[in-house]
């Protein structure tokens, strides 16, 4: 039987740990549809705040379980972690489905978001440690796509529910009760699977990292040049940074290439949720109220918004490794900022209720569904896949913790700020995000440096040697091509040895 090409292998073992990430997409989708059910209505009678505070309670746990997921990882592993968080979210997912009463479901909503919190923050970072520089963004951009999947999930899952009868609480039920199954099959199965060989280096298992790298790029060729010459460069790196660094959240504050990393991972998190994307997710069915939409065609125009995304996310997997990083994110900034403007337009030029221009509302929403492929082909994906791949092995657990921390912060205070906004001020609030968008890309223009195909281990070099100003950057500038030396010389070494045994 012929074996599953290296990368290949990488990738599907990325892919099932982006079950973690089915769960986020799939609670982003669900919740909208269960908290107006009928039946959700009739049994807990919520007011709006308490109606608030059960979708903004989940993003809340997600920002403490992205802060303990730092030092877990670095303590437990990545696996473990991984196994932990869909442990958590299991039994979060269980408390919301028999909830009984508001109280049950803030506690099941807090924990669920606490294992979500967890799974964010490691999937990526595990992914980015496991694939080769080559396929890296490919990799990584999978914790976009599989949270594509799960809002596709649970937009058509919240759609067929509302066909229940009122009196049954499957309306809310069901679609709530459904996550756990990824989130259980995660937990199961997750050590069956390597572990980030980084981290074993990194933790005194030396030989069972060789044989982990051995079995992720080279069948289990522990002679492999490429794997011989990673072998060395990790361990090469993570001498050095065990003499000249303290392992603590400190040195992401106090070493300067290890701030800028951090500084640059909390922007583009920060960034993304002020693209506008989170007010669309939660209050799609207030803004499509705007222009006079109904709820029943909100969903459906949400579930075909959710294939669009998905459309957009593969063609980011396939294309990110080659069109690099920098003007992926330049670009996706610029895409946003002009449909936004556009749609903007519409509702101020074709106030809802005062006019009846369908062609107007249906341009609204070709705008959103614009929109959303602009942000997900590119910044949704790329918010994931630079933070993963910017730290060295010592503050990478933490730095991304920071990073996702800082995605959930924001994600939280878009959504307490949105429905009072849209209530007060209507389209007017669209201007913060038609200006955040411009201001996003000519940041990430001035800032952010091109770290496609580079291996990890080479980018302390990069954000050490590169000016803070990188407008006229190249993608080849600051390559040390230190793992194509190594390769080099391990090949050479090898030839030379295999000539001398042939004279003997």
């Amino acid at each position: 039987m012929p074996q599953l090409p290296p990368k290949w292998y990488q990738f599907l073992v990325s892919m099932f740990a982006s079950l973690g990430s089915i769960l986020y997409g799939y609670d982003l989708g669900v919740i909208a549809g269960a908290i107006a059910s009928n039946n959700f209505v009739a049994k807990f009678n919520a007011s709006d705040n308490e109606t608030g505070a059960v979708v903004s309670v989940f993003t809340g746990g997600a920002f403490f379980g992205a802060a303990f997921a730092g030092p877990v990882g670095d303590w437990l592993g990545r696996r473990w972690t991984i196994m932990m968080g869909a442990i958590i979210f299991c039994l979060g997912g269980g408390l919301q489905t028999g909830a009984q009463n508001l109280g049950y479901l803030y506690a099941g909503r807090a924990i669920a978001g606490l294992g979500v919190g967890f799974l964010t923050m490691i999937v990526p970072l595990y992914q980015a440690e496991l694939a080769h520089p080559s396929i890296r963004g490919r990799v990584t951009a999978l914790q976009q796509f599989m949270l594509g999947v799960g809002a596709l999930v649970a937009s058509w899952v919240a759609f067929g529910a509302w066909d229940f009868p009122d009196s049954s609480s499957k309306q809310w039920r069901l679609p709530l009760g459904i996550q756990i199954i990824p989130a259980g099959i995660l937990a199961l199965l997750i050590l069956l699977f390597p572990e980030s060989p980084r981290w074993l280096i990194d933790h005194g298992r030396p030989e069972e990292g060789l044989r982990t790298l051995a079995r992720l790029h080279a069948h289990g060729d522990e002679y492999d040049p490429w794997v011989k010459a990673e072998f060395e460069q990790i361990q090469d790196m993570i001498t050095f940074e065990h003499e000249h660094e303290a392992k603590s959240y400190k040195e992401l504050f106090t070493n300067r290439s290890s701030f800028r990393r951090l500084f640059l991972a909390c922007s583009i998190q920060a960034s993304v949720q002020m693209t506008g994307v989170s007010a669309i997710q939660y209050y799609s069915v207030t803004i499509f109220k705007q222009i006079g939409i109904s709820g029943d065609n909100t969903l459906k125009y949400q579930a075909i918004s959710s294939v669009i995304a998905l459309i957009a996310q593969f063609i980011c997997m396939l294309l990110i490794d080659t069109t690099g990083r920098r003007w992926a994110m330049i670009g996706g900034n610029l895409g946003n900022c002009l449909f936004f403007i556009l749609a903007t337009i519409l509702l101020a030029l074709f106030p809802p209720g005062a006019s009846k221009n369908s062609g107007a509302s249906w341009g609204f929403i070709v705008m959103t569904w614009l929109y959303n492929f602009s942000f997900s082909a590119t910044n949704g994906p790329l918010s994931w896949i630079i933070p993963a791949e910017i730290f060295d092995t010592r503050t990478r657990s933490k730095g991304v913790s920071i990073a996702t921390m800082t995605s959930f912060g924001f994600n939280t205070m878009i959504g307490q700020v949105t429905p009072i906004a849209l209530a007060h001020i209507g389209y007017r609030y669209y201007f913060l995000f038609c200006i955040c968008n411009f201001t996003n890309a000519l940041f990430f223009w001035a800032i952010l440096p091109e770290t496609a195909k580079r291996p990890l281990e080479e980018m302390n070099y990069l954000f050490t040697n590169a000016p803070y100003f990188v407008p006229g950057m190249k993608k080849t500038d600051f390559e040390t091509h230190d793992l194509e030396r190594r390769v080099e010389e391990v090949e050479r070494k090898g030839s030379v040895s295999h000539h001398e045994v042939e004279i003997k």
